[in-house]
């Protein structure tokens, strides 16, 4: 007779005192963990925004929107889920406070209520259980950990809260709850301070909430003082204090909590079995990350998401900066991006603002604004003969510039820019013309997987081959995830090849270009994509297309 299967098991994953402290990170961790140790984990992330999805945000106001495999559009928590599981994710694992209301006043608008007056409590946090459930259930999931977005004490997410704490009271034994927090060290003071999460902790106790574990983070290791008060003032036993320092790399966070017996207390603490985890392959690849490297790269990435106010902001490119980090240690090099933006190229030239960088990356965009400054930088790598990536946006205003530099259109253009340009290399197709009439923007341009035919005999064909990434078994088959509205216009495709343009794949469905090269005897490295590579490398299978470039810039 087979064993019975054990009760799904949850782990609430809360922040406290500050944004931004890594629970998407340690969510990732705990998840790595408990799947080294033979559990069957999937992940969820709940956002407090009214937004369907990530889709429509200003990267500048909440990062880098990541995208999935099924085109879901969410946020860069769930890359880091990808990252650190080798696991697709997709719209389950994603939830957003807009989507669960959707849901619950459509079902109102259908009568499911039974004339019920609808209300924020029981209903909305019945329907974030309903999720958490639901995630469980299609997984087959033996553990799922849930990362509440925001921090403890916002307003917006309060009804995640009393989701948690109504499923811990209706299934004790079978839930923890681990809480985020920040310890300062203010510089007049030079020791940390462990009010701050004392009070974080104290919010969490006045919405019925008792957390199992403290992850404490700090710019050191925390000292036994800190973890003896953490465990006075927090109502807690002191090993249940897990201290979470400032790394070289985020890569290190799984080891650093397995030292401290993170994952084996969590085990204990839900009545399940502990088996040790293997991660083997994971310090390998933590030895690689900290090795000394022989090589140093700089890399411009001309594009204009980068300011916050006075403050530069890197989550507006996650992924990018990700991809070449993974792929940075493979080719044993240490990488260093630069960061130009791309209206002060179109101020001051590129020649003076980009100057002679071992490679230039123009990533994703949209508009109009500083777009003739990432064309001049497309332009510029074809003068200059530097290493050239052009990444959705990067790979449409590259074909631009080409076709200004080569063939001397000089009004060539997007028509998303200039919709009255004679020479509209880059258009939107049809079906996507109607929806925007329409106003349709969240979650309608080409989105996810599609699958691509690389054209042999090309650079983009050798890099597939060569770390065989081609799909189901058959060569020159291969999938990336898309994320745009505008297409390349195939009425100039002749035109363009004949100049020296390369188009090296298209796609399985309606023929439209996916990626666009030079030949290596005309030029080092320049290649665009209108898919989106850097959101399929994980650190231990860093993207091929990353990785070529960067070999090119070496040379």
């Amino acid at each position: 007779m087979p064993l019975k299967k054990l009760n799904t098991k949850y782990i609430f994953v809360s922040g406290g005192v500050i944004s931004g402290i890594g629970k998407g990170l340690t969510a990732s961790s705990i998840s790595f963990l408990l799947k080294s140790a033979g559990y069957k984990v999937a992940p969820l992330k709940f956002e407090n925004y009214l937004n369907l999805d990530a889709g429509t945000i200003n990267p500048i106001e909440h990062g880098d929107p990541f995208l999935c495999e099924d085109g879901t559009e969410a946020d860069m928590d769930i890359g880091s889920y990808e990252k650190f599981l080798e696991e697709n994710m997709g719209k389950e694992n994603f939830v957003t406070m807009g989507r669960i209301y959707q849901t619950v006043i459509d079902r109102e608008r259908r009568f499911e209520y039974n004339g019920e007056d609808v209300e924020a409590i029981p209903h909305i946090t019945d329907e974030i259980i309903s999720r958490i459930k639901h995630l469980a259930k299609v997984k087959d999931a033996d553990i799922v950990v849930i990362e509440l977005g925001g921090t403890a004490g916002e307003y917006q997410n309060i009804f995640y809260y009393e989701a948690s704490r109504i499923l811990t009271l209706k299934n004790p034994g079978d839930v923890v709850h681990v809480h985020v927090s920040y310890v300062p060290t203010p510089s007049h003071l030079g020791e940390p301070k462990t009010k701050p999460t004392q009070l974080s902790v104290r919010t969490l106790n006045s919405m019925g909430i008792q957390p199992d574990f403290i992850i404490a983070r700090s710019a050191r290791y925390l000292d036994q003082r800190r973890r003896d008060r953490f465990a006075l003032f927090c109502n807690m036993h002191t090993e249940d204090i897990i201290s979470n320092p400032d790394l070289k790399s985020v890569y290190e966070i799984p080891l650093v909590l397995h030292e401290q017996g993170l994952e084996k207390r969590i085990l204990m603490k839900l009545g399940l079995p502990f088996k040790t985890p293997n991660i083997a392959s994971w310090e390998k690849m933590v030895d690689k990350i900290k090795a000394p490297k022989t090589k140093k790269i700089e890399i411009a990435i001309v594009g204009k998401y980068f300011g916050t106010g006075e403050y530069q902001l890197r989550d507006s490119y996650a992924a990018l900066l990700d991809a070449i980090e993974h792929a940075s240690w493979n080719v044993d090099a240490v990488v260093t991006t630069r960061w130009v933006d791309s209206e002060k190229v179109e101020k001051e030239g590129a020649a003076k603002v980009i100057g002679n960088p071992d490679g230039i990356i123009v990533p994703i965009g949209w508009g109009e604004r500083g777009s003739e400054g990432m064309i001049l930088a497309a332009e510029y790598s074809l003068e200059k003969k530097i290493p050239y990536l052009g990444l959705c946006y990067g790979m449409q205003l590259a074909v631009v510039g080409f076709a200004r530099h080569i063939l001397g259109w000089k009004d060539a253009n997007t028509t998303e820019n200039d919709p009255k340009t004679t020479h509209p290399v880059i258009h939107m197709i049809e079906n996507q013309k109607e929806l925007m009439e329409r106003r349709a923007y969240g979650g309608t341009m080409r989105l996810g997987g599609w699958e691509a035919t690389v054209k042999e005999g090309t650079r983009a064909y050798e890099i597939y081959k060569n770390s065989n990434q081609f799909i189901k078994g058959k060569d020159g088959l291969t999938s990336e995830r898309h994320r745009h509205r505008y297409e390349f216009n195939n009425k100039y495709a002749k035109d363009l090849e004949d100049a020296g343009l390369i188009i090296s794949a298209r796609s399985v469905v309606e023929s439209l270009v996916e990626i666009i090269e030079i030949p290596k005897k005309d030029h080092p490295f320049f290649m665009g994509t209108q898919g989106h590579p850097e959101y399929k490398s994980r650190p231990q299978n860093p993207h091929p297309i990353f990785v070529a470039f960067l070999e090119a810039t070496k040379k």
